[in-house]
Formats: C-alpha cells, structure tokens, sequence
C-alpha cells in the first residue's frame, strides 16, 4: 500500500482539499482541519492571530499533518472485509510563524493557488490580519487502497 513515488505523493498534496494539521497541547492532542498551499518541501496555511492553535503552536512549534483522497466503498460479503479507495499522505515539521511582508504575500499566494488559477492582490491591511504558518515537511510518507 505504499507510495514511494514523489510524483505521486505531490499529486495527492495537491488534489486534496483539506489538511487536518495535528498538535500537542501539553499532553493532550489537538487536530485541526485546515486550507493550505503547497511549494517545494513546505506546507502554508493561514490563521487568525488568536485562539488555540496559536497558543499551542507557540509553545510547541511540532506538528504532524495528514490529507487524503478518497474512493469509492468496496463492499464484500463478510463485514470484516469491507475497505475503501483511498490515497493519503501523513507527515510531520516544526511550524514557523512568518512575519516578513514580501514572505507573507508570497505564502498566501501560495495558499490561494491551492484552490483557484486567478491572481489575487493582497494589502498591507490583508497581510496584518492574518498569521501565516509554514511546516518545512521534516518527513512524508503515503499509502493507497484500493486502487
């Protein structure tokens, strides 16, 4: 069930639509769904300057993410053997809070390119109203089923 391929692991990151970005609040975990762009080795992501997230990522900057791509349902005579189609990608990087402007602005195009081919203009006022987070991917790895 492995994915070796890069290609085929980039494929995925980018036909997904939804990172769940999974941390540790003390001892306790914390999972979030979030929208995300994809570049090189990175992950990006937007947030607003309070609330949890922040707080925990700020005394923990750790984090493991994880999205996927699912198929049908296959059925089977026996429970135990239902499955279904899947491809997904899990892995893991430290988060760094981006705060130069151009850095910024280059992220949250990013981010947007995830989801649309338009070109967006962003504001300084924009730029102030939101954290960007950014995930070197430290490791990867990705399975399929299914298929």
């Amino acid at each position: 069930k492995e994915i070796t391929d890069p290609v085929e692991i980039e494929k995925i990151i980018k036909e997904a639509q939804v990172c769940r970005l999974a941390m540790v609040d003390g001892n306790k975990p914390y999972v979030v769904p979030l929208s995300f762009g994809y570049e090189g080795e990175s992950l990006f992501f937007h947030s607003g300057h309070n609330g949890r997230k922040i707080d925990i990522l700020r005394n923990n900057p750790t984090v493991c993410f994880g999205m996927d791509l699912q198929g049908d349902i296959l059925e089977a005579d026996v429970p135990c053997k239902w499955t279904a189609q899947y491809r997904s990608v899990i892995g893991s990087g430290e988060v760094e809070f981006v705060e130069n402007p151009d850095e910024k602005k280059n992220a949250f195009r990013i981010i947007m390119a995830h989801y649309s081919d338009r070109i967006f203009e962003f504001t300084d006022e924009m730029l102030k109203s939101v954290v960007i987070l950014k995930v070197k991917i430290a490791e990867i790895s990705a399975k399929k089923s299914g298929y």
